[in-house]
């Protein structure tokens, strides 16, 4: 039988597709076979190795006796997720300096008044979840500020760096605040919050190395 990659490359973008969009949500078991094989209006041997193709990238498993089951949205997620699983805490925190330092220049330059207000009320929700002593919504909430200010910098490339370092960030952040929780109070990132507000990169980028190099046990400079 003459292979015909061109049907599979088509066939892996479409299953690709419905990861990326959410369609089949992380965790979740992707149609059998024989659905796949209806679905994309292929034969058997192209469904076969358009999976198969998924699973060396990462984005999907199988588990014996029970299906297909979806591990990520992006293969360099999973890449990366699988390199820093063992991470020491400080790695990781040297890594959120190298990115989350420019992230913030760049937002108090950058930002938009939406996304002003964006990360005002990613702030406000922050220090409420801290108030209400709820880890959960404090690690979450906490997150969500870091994450706005990344997308206001407006640099894509460091939105999807930074991206798929997302599960490695919080629980980072967790740890954090199991660990050392006066450290993060309630106005923690005030400073960062507003120099970022009033479009002062140099300070905006000062509060976020002494943040974390705080988390360091180091001095910044």
């Amino acid at each position: 039988m003459v292979r015909r990659p061109g049907l599979i490359d088509a066939s892996v973008e479409e299953l690709r597709s419905r990861i990326v969009s959410g369609q089949w949500p992380v965790g979740t078991r992707i149609p059998t076979e024989p659905a796949l094989v209806e679905m994309l209006g292929v034969g058997r041997n192209t469904v076969r190795e358009a999976v198969q193709a998924l699973v060396h990238s990462g984005l999907v498993e199988r588990r014996q006796g029970s299906g297909t089951y979806v591990l990520g949205v992006s293969e360099l997620a999973v890449t990366m997720g699988r390199q820093i699983a063992d991470a020491r805490q400080s790695d990781v925190v040297e890594v959120r300096r190298a990115l989350e330092v420019e992230a913030a220049r760049l937002a108090a330059r950058r930002r938009t008044p939406a996304e002003a207000a964006a990360i005002e009320r990613a702030r406000t929700e922050r220090r409420d979840a801290y108030l209400a002593g709820d880890l959960d919504a404090m690690v979450e909430t906490d997150l969500s500020l870091h994450r706005a200010i990344v997308r206001a910098s407006g640099n894509p490339v460091l939105i999807d760096l930074y991206d798929n370092l997302i599960d490695a960030i919080g629980e980072n952040i967790r740890f954090n605040f199991v660990t050392d929780g006066e450290t993060h109070g309630a106005q923690a990132h005030d400073g960062l919050v507003t120099a970022i507000l009033d479009q002062a990169p140099g300070a905006a980028g000062r509060e976020t190395a002494d943040y974390l190099s705080a988390l360091l046990d180091e001095p910044e400079g």
